[in-house]
């Protein structure tokens, strides 16, 4: 088996048994060929065999079919080991197998980080994932396992020093990593949960680019969690996405019916 083979396939989908079909061959009673494919190098197979076995009580018996795939360093493969794993209650061999993939950072210290975290071992996670700051997803990950482990005021100088390199971006999406708006959302929501609000506010006041996730504006949510309405008003009346017109007049429509 090849790492970047299995990838491949995987990603696309071809040259391989998609996992729809493997679900249909195990609903037909097809479990025989399953293993037989799994042994064979079919990933789904594999994946689907190994998570069988081990809710029938054979957890080693899925570990030997998921070796081979684990023994080429993919990480998908891991991944699934240490899910697995994970779920039997062997949550430390789970980390020191996830652990060796964390360093090269991405997916596989997204997956690490909450592993680490959902086990009591959340510092581990936060200076783990510090390391990481410039990539902006692991820069929100690591804003919402912080919370509660003391680490509020360390992170927050991590972002401090990605904002105070604003004028570098013309958008957004200008630079790669973590741009400074991104790192302004994540410092406001640091100072929302420290109860520092005003701050939060003037800090996404300070946004040079207004973008919306899932339909949703951080600053108007942010007024509007709040009750400062007339903040919202007046911040409704120039943000030119309609976001916040939206939330104002959703808090409205509460407020009548209350």
């Amino acid at each position: 088996m090849d790492a970047t083979d299995l990838d491949r396939r995987a990603r696309t989908l071809s040259g391989c048994i998609p996992p729809l079909l493997v679900s249909r061959l195990l609903e037909l009673g097809h479990r025989e060929e399953v293993e037989v494919q799994a042994r064979q190098g079919e990933w789904f197979c594999a994946r689907e065999w190994a998570r069988l076995l081990g809710d029938e009580g054979r957890p080693a018996q899925a570990l030997e079919v998921l070796a081979p795939y684990v023994a080429t360093g993919w990480w998908l493969a891991a991944r699934a080991q240490a899910e697995l794993l994970e779920s039997w209650g062997r949550a430390e061999e789970a980390i020191e197998l996830a652990r060796p993939f964390a360093s090269t950072g991405g997916l596989p210290l997204e997956f690490f980080a909450h592993l680490l975290a959902r086990h009591g071992r959340k510092d581990e996670a936060v200076t783990r994932l510090s390391s990481g700051i410039e990539d902006w997803l692991l820069a929100t990950v690591l804003v919402e396992i912080a919370e509660g482990a003391g680490r509020d005021e360390d992170i927050a100088a991590l972002l401090a020093a990605r904002i105070s390199a604003r004028h570098q971006c013309d958008s957004p999406w200008s630079s790669r990593g973590l741009d400074p708006d991104t790192a302004i959302g994540l410092l406001a929501m640091i100072r929302e949960r420290q109860g520092r609000v005003d701050d939060a506010v003037a800090l996404l006041h300070t946004r040079q680019h207004i973008t919306s996730v899932n339909d949703h504006d951080q600053l108007a949510d942010l007024l509007a969690r709040h009750d400062r309405i007339e903040e919202l008003r007046a911040y409704a009346e120039t943000e030119y996405l309609g976001l916040a017109a939206r939330r104002l007049a959703y808090v409205r429509r509460l407020r009548r019916r209350s």
